[in-house]
């Protein structure tokens, strides 16, 4: 399967802000002081709270790298043979020159 340019570019994008927002969903859910995530105040016992959390924001971290490897290998696989067709067309051109063709030039 082979994806497009805009493809590729919007998963590697979406993998870059999953990342962001995950680790810094869990950097504060770490920091809670409110007593959502940890029991008896500053870093107590983890609550149910803290481990469903942690768990979507892991699951969701992995996907986000998930997607984003994706969308940079497909970003090279699209460089890569885009460019041969370049080189190629390049070569295309110098060998249909019209003044070299002309027969009397």
């Amino acid at each position: 399967m082979r994806l497009s340019r805009r493809a590729s570019w919007f998963l590697t994008a979406f993998g870059v802000w999953s990342v962001w927002i995950w680790v810094t969903f869990f950097k504060n859910l770490w920091a809670d002081h409110e007593g959502l995530a940890f029991t008896g105040g500053d870093h107590g016992r983890p609550t149910a709270y803290f481990w469903i959390h942690a768990a979507l924001a892991l699951s969701s971290l992995l996907l986000g790298l998930v997607v984003g490897s994706l969308g940079v290998r497909s970003l090279r696989s699209v460089r890569r043979t885009a460019e041969p067709a370049r080189e190629g067309t390049d070569l295309a051109r110098e060998a249909v020159d019209p003044a070299e063709a002309a027969p009397g030039a």
